[in-house]
């Protein structure tokens, strides 16, 4: 080996110790810094003919395994959607309140029913009935205000997805504008090194938002993806476009179809020009926007549900009346009469019938004043064995008996009116037999004579359960529910039922408790409890448990998943850390070695000028 072989070699070993001393720096440096991955210099060994030649620097490498960064990712987004969970599922939880507390449905419920139970003991003492109307409207207040509660989540998850849009776009943008980067400039220096490192944080900053999948072409090129397979960033970054709409009511709901939908709709836009309905598409599965998704469209309108029933029911169990029809008969045919005179929007006219197979049928003939809405599904009531049909009452009662008719004359039934008066009749051959009929409808008047009163009103009107091209009235009651004007201007009322009401009567009173602590009702499954084919039953006070109850298990439980997703995140990111992360004791250890070796290499090089100077001194 030549002397000035020897010099290059040491030369060599200078250059190679100098890069790996500012790595070292620029790793002490950054110890802190969120996102940096630790670097190292890539260095091989070259070879001129039998004998080593020196060492090269072949590049920078950064300390990262893939395949842990693709777990942490995935566990970001878990935990973001969790995290979100559980955070809006404690205020909801605190918007219902514990089970037995004041301040709660529950609470406010028993008050009323307290205040029932005082005036049927005593219904001519005014100081009852006041109770009873303070105690009412109390729990119509506390409706109103946890349905507002529930709008107010609502909206924030609303005006949430916005922001989280805003932030996956910028995120987006700038992976593709650093591949654009890293594709034009040297593909293994520290430069691009610390390029990667920012395009990492952006990635990661994606994977919170939404459940992600990086795939790596070589070239230091990245093209992202959802984990539905949409691409989100590939040599162009897609664009997601958000229109979050205003107030957030118990009436608007998103829908597929853009000209029904009242809520914001998240559409991603391709740099093609193409474009996809993410909700519609259910392309994003987890992460922070799809944790608002979920509570926006399904939890909360979920939780205004169960307060919409249970005004409902409670509305409909103290003001709705079932007339069993009149039995008639003409000739050979058997039926019976119904007095449709009271019979109002949403009403339900009850029919059941066996056919020529011994087969019972049971049916709901439904009223609707909007022609639009037909036709009814089954869903349009809670009851799981009867058959829906609604019929229009916009056109009279002649076009009452035609629609009838044409709907169950095959059946061999038949129908025909004397005014308000509705008669269903069989054929009279056997092909059908009428077994019931009658007519449930809401009361109106206050003195109608009976012990059913409208002491709950839509706002100033009627609840009738009524069906219109704007939805079933039910839907946002709770924010609606009002006490009725004309019984807090008399609250006589809450006892006289006729113009000759006895004093000290107390069947109305006692009417009331009765509705109210064993009147029995169906809940719909979109509640959250039963299924269409058993739809849940309960009593007003065992609703209004249940609901409490399964809100309070609901937050414990997303607790409980967000505390064991961030554990599992932390776990990961330390065992990250401690792999891609600095270590100033290692870095220290690391720097001592290279002083060492740039040392050596600068005395080989004293060393051969010695040896040059004496062949120069010959």
């Amino acid at each position: 080996m030549s002397l000035s072989q020897a010099l290059s070699i040491a030369m060599s070993g200078l250059r190679a110790n100098q890069l790996g001393l500012s790595l070292t720096s620029s790793n002490v440096a950054n110890s802190d810094t969120p996102g940096y991955i630790r670097k190292t210099v890539n260095q091989v060994q070259t070879v001129s003919g039998a004998i080593g030649a020196g060492v090269t620097v072949t590049g920078v490498n950064r300390e990262l395994d893939l395949y842990l960064q693709q777990q942490i990712r995935t566990e970001q987004s878990g935990a973001s959607y969790a995290d979100l969970r559980s955070s809006i599922l404690s205020s909801l939880q605190s918007i219902y309140g514990a089970p037995g507390n004041t301040g709660t449905l529950e609470t406010a419920f028993n008050k009323l029913v307290t205040a029932v139970q005082a005036l049927s003991t005593s219904s001519d003492s005014q100081s009852a009935r006041i109770g009873v109307l303070n105690a009412a409207q109390s729990l119509t207040q506390q409706l109103n205000s946890m349905s507002g509660g529930i709008q107010s989540l609502r909206s924030q998850a609303e005006s949430g997805l916005n922001s989280a849009v805003n932030t996956a776009n910028t995120a987006m943008q700038q992976i593709a504008d650093l591949n654009a980067q890293l594709q034009s400039g040297n593909t293994t220096d520290a430069a691009a090194a610390a390029l990667k490192d920012q395009r990492d944080q952006y990635v990661d900053q994606l994977s919170q938002l939404m459940d992600i999948r990086v795939i790596d072409n070589g070239d230091n090129q990245i093209q992202i993806f959802t984990n539905s397979g949409v691409q989100l960033v590939g040599a162009q970054a897609s664009t997601l476009s958000f229109n979050p709409q205003g107030t957030v009511t118990p009436n608007t709901q998103w829908d597929a179809d853009p000209t029904k939908s009242t809520l914001g709709t998240l559409t991603l836009n391709f740099p093609n020009g193409g474009s996809l309905n993410l909700i519609q598409t259910n392309s994003i599965r987890s992460g922070t926007i799809a944790g608002y998704l979920e509570l926006r469209d399904n939890t909360l309108v979920q939780a205004q549900t169960q307060l919409d029933q249970f005004a409902a029911n409670m509305s409909s169990l103290l003001s709705d009346k079932t007339t069993a029809g009149t039995a008639v008969s003409s000739g050979p045919s058997n039926g019976f009469d119904l007095d449709l005179s009271g019979l109002q929007n949403g009403n339900v006219i009850h029919l059941t019938y066996t056919d020529a197979s011994n087969v019972q049928h049971q049916l709901s003939l439904l009223r609707v004043d909007d022609p639009s809405v037909l036709p009814l599904s089954n869903n349009a009531t809670t009851d799981p064995n009867d058959q829906v049909i609604g019929i229009d009452f916009s056109a009279g009662m002649a076009s009452v008996t035609s629609q009838l008719n044409a709907a169950l004359g095959s059946a061999g039934l038949q129908f025909s009116n004397v005014g308000s008066t509705l008669r269903v009749l069989d054929d009279g051959i056997g092909t059908a037999t009428v077994n019931a009929a009658s007519v449930t409808s809401t009361t109106s008047s206050l003195l109608g004579g009976s012990g059913e009163v409208p002491l709950f009103t839509d706002g100033n009107s009627l609840y009738t359960g009524a069906i219109t091209a704007a939805g079933q009235q039910s839907v946002g009651l709770a924010a609606r529910i009002r006490v009725n004007s004309q019984i807090v201007g008399d609250p006589s009322k809450l006892v006289q039922y006729s113009a000759t009401t006895p004093s000290g009567d107390t069947k109305r009173p006692d009417f009331l408790y009765q509705q109210l602590t064993t009147g029995k009702s169906l809940y719909p499954a979109s509640t959250g409890f039963g299924t269409s084919a058993t739809p849940f039953q309960a009593t007003l006070s065992n609703f209004s448990q249940q609901i409490a109850s399964a809100q309070g298990q609901a937050a414990d439980t997303a607790k409980q998943i967000a505390d064991g997703q961030d554990v599992v995140l932390s776990t990961l990111q330390e065992k990250f850390n401690t792999q891609s992360g600095v270590n100033i004791d290692e870095e220290m250890a690391h720097l001592l070695s290279l002083q060492n070796a740039y040392a050596a290499n600068a005395r080989v090089m004293s060393t051969v000028k010695q040896m040059f100077d004496a062949l120069l001194q010959i």
